[in-house]
């Protein structure tokens, strides 16, 4: 489905913008053309969308998505490890839709954060995301997929979850291990937390 190369993204602003372009079908948008419009092209960013989709509210909250999401990351991370050089998702996971008005809203809220973002990512610890690194990121992503499904009966860890998937994302894409290594701290912590809630 995707080559696992790295593709030029302006940022998370310019992520936002293309979801938000992408086409409606019957005023629902579609995971698959979601990921059409960011572009499919390396892990980074199919990390990325997920990752936001979640984060988002109105959309995120919605029950059901965070575990829709997890499948999706379990998916491609699952695949990374195994060595494929390419993505294969499902068209029934493609082909699952939100409400164009809730996500509309919910990129429009997240705009003006996203680009004090962006101005914040820059490449250093630069062994984080790549050879190695991708892998043992592929590895954490992986974990918190697992989880994602138990996050739906705790409140806001879903959020934690779709933040650290982002940060994740976007570590790869501006090769910055800083925002890897935030990223492993902030999963640990989501975890932790989930199962304290549990047990």
């Amino acid at each position: 489905m995707a080559e696992d190369r790295r593709e030029e993204l302006a940022g998370l602003d310019h992520l936002l913008e293309r979801i938000g372009q992408a086409p409606r079908r019957d005023e629902r948008v579609q995971l698959g053309d979601m990921l059409t419009a960011v572009g499919q092209g390396s892990f980074g960013s199919l990390l990325l969308v997920p990752g936001v989709i979640t984060l988002l509210p109105l959309v995120g909250d919605i029950p059901g998505v965070p575990t829709l999401m997890a499948l999706l990351v379990l998916l491609v991370a699952g695949q990374l490890l195994l060595g494929r050089r390419t993505f294969w998702l499902p068209q029934w996971l493609l082909k699952r839709s939100v409400s164009r008005s809730k996500l509309d809203k919910a990129v429009a809220w997240m705009r003006k954060p996203a680009r004090a973002i962006d101005r914040l990512l820059k490449p250093r610890l630069t062994w984080l995301t790549q050879r190695a690194g991708t892998y043992l990121v592929a590895i954490f992503c992986f974990l918190i997929a697992l989880a994602m499904p138990l996050m739906e009966v705790v409140p806001f860890s879903a959020n934690g979850a779709g933040l650290a998937l982002m940060m994740f994302g976007l570590s790869l894409m501006a090769n910055d291990g800083l925002w890897a290594l935030l990223a492993l701290i902030l999963t640990g912590g989501t975890v932790g937390g989930v199962a304290y809630a549990l047990l």
